[in-house]
Protein backbone atom coordinates (compact mmCIF):
# COMPACT_ATOMS: atom_id res chain seq x y z
CA UNK A 1 0.00 0.00 0.00
CA UNK A 2 0.85 3.75 -0.24
CA UNK A 3 -0.42 7.01 0.28
CA UNK A 4 -3.06 8.20 -2.37
CA UNK A 5 -2.07 11.56 -4.38
CA UNK A 6 -4.81 13.42 -5.33
CA UNK A 7 -3.84 12.53 -8.86
CA UNK A 8 -5.46 9.02 -8.19
CA UNK A 9 -9.26 10.04 -7.89
CA UNK A 10 -10.01 9.45 -11.72
CA UNK A 11 -8.46 5.79 -11.50
CA UNK A 12 -10.24 5.43 -8.01
CA UNK A 13 -13.22 6.67 -8.99
CA UNK A 14 -13.37 4.09 -12.27
CA UNK A 15 -12.42 1.55 -10.25
CA UNK A 16 -15.12 1.93 -7.57
CA UNK A 17 -17.91 2.12 -10.98
CA UNK A 18 -16.37 -1.25 -11.81
CA UNK A 19 -16.40 -2.78 -8.56
CA UNK A 20 -19.80 -1.30 -7.29
CA UNK A 21 -21.83 -1.85 -10.75
CA UNK A 22 -23.32 -5.49 -10.16
CA UNK A 23 -24.76 -4.61 -6.65
CA UNK A 24 -25.64 -1.50 -7.46
CA UNK A 25 -27.63 -3.13 -10.65
CA UNK A 26 -28.91 -5.37 -8.77
CA UNK A 27 -30.60 -2.67 -5.95
CA UNK A 28 -31.49 -0.70 -9.35
CA UNK A 29 -29.06 2.22 -8.06
CA UNK A 30 -26.84 2.51 -10.61
CA UNK A 31 -25.73 5.65 -12.32
CA UNK A 32 -22.60 5.64 -14.55
CA UNK A 33 -21.90 9.59 -13.93
CA UNK A 34 -23.10 9.26 -9.59
CA UNK A 35 -21.39 6.40 -9.17
CA UNK A 36 -17.99 7.97 -10.20
CA UNK A 37 -18.72 11.37 -8.77
CA UNK A 38 -19.51 10.39 -5.22
CA UNK A 39 -15.84 9.20 -4.87
CA UNK A 40 -14.41 12.35 -6.30
CA UNK A 41 -17.02 14.35 -3.88
CA UNK A 42 -15.90 12.26 -0.47
CA UNK A 43 -11.95 11.43 -1.43
CA UNK A 44 -9.48 12.04 0.70
CA UNK A 45 -5.96 11.86 -0.31
CA UNK A 46 -5.06 12.13 3.01
CA UNK A 47 -7.32 9.34 4.81
CA UNK A 48 -6.86 7.34 1.53
CA UNK A 49 -4.35 4.16 0.64
CA UNK A 50 -3.81 3.08 -2.80
CA UNK A 51 -3.32 -1.04 -3.13
CA UNK A 52 -0.74 -1.89 -5.36
CA UNK A 53 -0.23 -5.33 -6.87
CA UNK A 54 2.40 -5.78 -9.93
CA UNK A 55 2.88 -2.33 -9.74
CA UNK A 56 -0.55 -1.11 -10.80
CA UNK A 57 -3.11 0.16 -9.02
CA UNK A 58 -5.38 -2.93 -7.64
CA UNK A 59 -7.54 -0.91 -5.29
CA UNK A 60 -8.05 1.49 -2.56
CA UNK A 61 -8.71 2.38 1.25
CA UNK A 62 -10.13 4.96 3.31
CA UNK A 63 -10.17 4.87 6.71
CA UNK A 64 -11.80 8.60 7.64
CA UNK A 65 -11.42 9.98 11.09
CA UNK A 66 -15.29 11.07 12.69
CA UNK A 67 -16.41 11.57 16.15
CA UNK A 68 -17.07 7.99 17.19
CA UNK A 69 -14.04 6.67 15.33
CA UNK A 70 -13.29 5.99 12.17
CA UNK A 71 -15.06 4.68 9.16
CA UNK A 72 -13.80 2.16 6.60
CA UNK A 73 -14.26 3.95 3.29
CA UNK A 74 -13.52 3.05 -0.71
CA UNK A 75 -12.42 -0.39 0.11
CA UNK A 76 -11.87 -1.27 -3.77
CA UNK A 77 -9.92 -4.08 -5.13
CA UNK A 78 -9.91 -4.78 -8.46
CA UNK A 79 -12.01 -7.96 -9.67
CA UNK A 80 -9.79 -10.11 -11.13
CA UNK A 81 -7.72 -9.69 -7.35
CA UNK A 82 -10.80 -10.70 -5.81
CA UNK A 83 -10.39 -13.81 -3.39
CA UNK A 84 -7.63 -13.93 -3.28
CA UNK A 85 -6.69 -13.06 0.14
CA UNK A 86 -5.58 -9.75 -0.49
CA UNK A 87 -8.62 -7.98 0.53
CA UNK A 88 -8.82 -9.91 4.03
CA UNK A 89 -4.50 -8.97 4.30
CA UNK A 90 -5.56 -5.51 3.71
CA UNK A 91 -8.16 -5.67 6.46
CA UNK A 92 -5.55 -7.50 8.52
CA UNK A 93 -3.41 -4.65 8.52
CA UNK A 94 -5.66 -1.84 8.98
CA UNK A 95 -7.51 -3.15 11.69
CA UNK A 96 -4.28 -4.14 13.59
CA UNK A 97 -3.19 -0.34 13.67
CA UNK A 98 -7.29 0.49 14.77
CA UNK A 99 -6.73 -2.55 17.45
CA UNK A 100 -3.68 -1.00 18.91
CA UNK A 101 -5.02 2.41 18.92
CA UNK A 102 -8.40 1.88 20.45
CA UNK A 103 -10.19 3.10 17.63
CA UNK A 104 -14.04 1.87 17.00
CA UNK A 105 -14.37 1.31 12.88
CA UNK A 106 -17.13 2.11 11.25
CA UNK A 107 -18.27 0.89 7.49
CA UNK A 108 -21.54 0.64 5.36
CA UNK A 109 -21.76 -2.11 2.82
CA UNK A 110 -25.08 -2.69 0.27
CA UNK A 111 -27.68 -5.42 1.28
CA UNK A 112 -26.76 -8.34 -0.64
CA UNK A 113 -22.99 -7.94 -1.52
CA UNK A 114 -20.62 -10.31 -0.71
CA UNK A 115 -18.25 -8.09 0.99
CA UNK A 116 -20.23 -8.08 4.09
CA UNK A 117 -19.02 -11.89 4.78
CA UNK A 118 -15.44 -10.35 4.66
CA UNK A 119 -16.17 -7.81 7.26
CA UNK A 120 -18.05 -10.29 9.33
CA UNK A 121 -15.07 -12.48 9.63
CA UNK A 122 -13.16 -9.68 10.96
CA UNK A 123 -15.36 -8.86 13.55
CA UNK A 124 -17.81 -6.33 12.43
CA UNK A 125 -21.68 -6.98 13.35
CA UNK A 126 -24.20 -4.90 12.08
CA UNK A 127 -25.29 -1.79 13.94
CA UNK A 128 -28.45 -0.91 11.60
CA UNK A 129 -29.91 -1.44 8.25
CA UNK A 130 -31.94 0.19 5.49
CA UNK A 131 -33.09 -0.73 2.61
CA UNK A 132 -30.06 -0.29 0.82
CA UNK A 133 -27.42 -0.21 3.09
CA UNK A 134 -25.89 -2.52 6.39
CA UNK A 135 -24.05 -0.50 8.49
CA UNK A 136 -21.60 -1.99 10.55
CA UNK A 137 -18.87 -1.91 13.18
CA UNK A 138 -15.97 -3.18 14.86
CA UNK A 139 -14.73 -2.58 18.05
CA UNK A 140 -11.12 -3.05 19.11
CA UNK A 141 -10.22 -6.46 19.69
CA UNK A 142 -13.13 -7.94 17.71
CA UNK A 143 -10.44 -9.89 15.22
CA UNK A 144 -11.08 -12.69 13.10
CA UNK A 145 -11.31 -15.63 14.62
CA UNK A 146 -9.45 -18.93 13.43
CA UNK A 147 -8.20 -20.42 10.39
CA UNK A 148 -11.62 -19.50 8.50
CA UNK A 149 -9.87 -15.83 8.40
CA UNK A 150 -9.73 -16.21 4.14
CA UNK A 151 -11.87 -15.26 1.10
CA UNK A 152 -13.49 -17.26 -0.46
CA UNK A 153 -11.64 -18.02 -3.67
CA UNK A 154 -13.91 -17.46 -6.81
CA UNK A 155 -14.03 -20.19 -9.91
Amino acid sequence: MRAARPADVEAIAELRAVVMRPDLERLGRYDEQRVRQRLRDGFSPRHTSVIVSAGTLAGSVTLRPSDSGLWLEHFYLAPALQGRGLGSAVLRTLLTRTDTSGDVVRLNVLRGSPARRLYERHGFTVETQDAIDVFMLRRPGSGPEGPHDQEPRRP
